[in-house]
C-alpha cells in the first residue's frame, strides 16, 4: 500500500532535478564568452586602406625633360634628366653615397646596362650621386624592366619600370632640338643686349660641358647657367668683350665668386659623350674650378 506514495515522490524529485541549472555548464558558458571577448580585443580587424605604390612622373620644357620615380611617401628614388638637343642623359640616385675613388655608375635593367661618369661631388640639390653620359640609343630597352643602379659596392633597386607611354614621351623630348628662346620685349631682355650706351650685337649660343655636366644659354651679356643642382638655371649679368681674333669673353660673379666664360672658334669640338661636332669651344671658370665644353648657335 506504500508503493504508490514512494514512486510518486521519486518521480517528483526527478522532475524537479531535470529543470534545475547545472553549475558547471553555466560556468563553462561564461568562460567561452569571456575568451571570445579577449580574442576579439587582441585581434582587431585588419585595415583595408590601400597602400601607396611608387609613381613615375614626367616634366618637360624648352630646357629638357625629367623622368622621376617617387617611392612611398614621395621621396625620390630615381631622377633622369636630358637637356633638349644635347644627346645627353643625367642620372641621379639619391640613395647612393659618394665614394672618393669611384667614378662609374651602372644603370639599367636585366642584362641591359649602361655605364655613366659619376660626379665626384655630392649633388646638394637632389642628394646622392649624379652621373652623366651620352643618351643611350636603346634607352627604351634599357629601362623596359625593373631598373637598378650600381655604384661601387652600393646598389639601388630594383625599382618599378616606368610606364611605356611616359618613356616614349621622354625619348621624344630628349631627341628634340633645343627650342630657341622666344623673342623678348621686356626690360630685362633689352638690358641683356645693352652694355652702357652700347647695343651689343652678340649671336645667341648654347654651351654644354661634362664631368660635371653644365649648361649655359647666352643672350647678349646675360649667361643663364644651369647644372644638375640648379636645373632651372641662374642668370648671371656679365661684361662682354671680344678681341681682334674673334674670341669672346663674359665676365661676372656668381655666388660671390668670379664667373668667366670664354668662347673661341674650334670646328669639330667634341663633348666627349656623343658623336656630335660643335663649331665653338668654351672654357668656364666658376666656383674656383675650370670646366671645358663646346657650344653652338642657338
Amino acid at each position: 500500500m506504500r508503493i504508490v506514495p514512494i514512486t510518486t515522490a521519486y518521480l517528483l524529485l526527478v522532475a524537479c532535478g531535470s529543470g534545475a541549472p547545472t553549475p558547471d555548464a553555466s560556468n563553462e558558458s561564461a568562460k567561452v564568452s569571456a575568451n571570445t571577448a579577449e580574442r576579439s580585443a587582441e585581434s582587431p580587424p585588419k585595415s583595408s586602406a590601400p597602400q601607396t605604390s611608387s609613381r613615375w612622373t614626367l616634366q618637360s620644357d624648352r630646357e629638357g625633360a625629367t623622368l622621376a620615380l617617387a617611392e612611398t611617401g614621395g621621396k625620390a628614388a630615381v631622377q633622369l634628366f636630358c637637356p633638349a638637343g644635347a644627346n645627353m642623359l643625367v642620372v641621379n640616385i639619391p640613395a647612393l653615397r659618394r665614394i672618393d675613388s669611384e667614378e662609374r655608375l651602372s644603370f639599367g635593367s636585366g642584362s641591359q646596362v649602361e655605364a655613366f661618369v659619376a660626379d665626384t661631388k655630392v649633388d646638394r640639390g637632389h642628394g646622392g650621386i649624379t652621373a652623366t653620359g651620352a643618351f643611350p640609343p636603346d634607352f627604351e630597352r634599357l629601362i623596359a624592366g625593373p631598373i637598378s643602379a650600381g655604384y661601387g659596392a652600393q646598389s639601388s633597386g630594383p625599382h618599378d619600370a616606368p610606364p611605356k607611354d611616359l618613356v616614349r614621351e621622354f625619348v621624344a623630348a630628349c631627341s628634340a632640338r633645343a627650342v630657341p628662346p622666344e623673342p623678348r620685349t621686356n626690360t630685362a631682355a633689352a638690358a641683356c643686349r645693352k652694355q652702357g650706351d652700347q647695343r651689343l650685337d652678340v649671336r645667341p649660343i648654347r654651351a654644354i660641358g661634362t664631368e660635371p655636366f653644365w649648361n649655359a644659354q647666352i643672350d647678349g651679356r646675360c649667361v643663364t647657367y644651369s647644372h644638375p643642382e640648379d636645373q632651372t638655371g641662374t642668370r648671371v649679368w656679365t661684361r662682354y668683350s671680344k678681341d681682334d681674333g674673334g674670341n669672346e669673353t663674359w665676365t661676372g660673379a656668381l655666388g660671390g665668386k668670379p664667373f668667366e666664360l670664354r668662347a673661341r672658334s674650334q670646328p669639330g669640338c667634341s663633348d666627349g659623350m656623343s658623336d656630335r661636332a660643335y663649331p665653338i669651344a668654351v672654357e668656364l671658370r666658376t666656383g674656383g674650378e675650370l670646366r671645358k665644353g663646346c657650344a653652338a648657335p642657338s
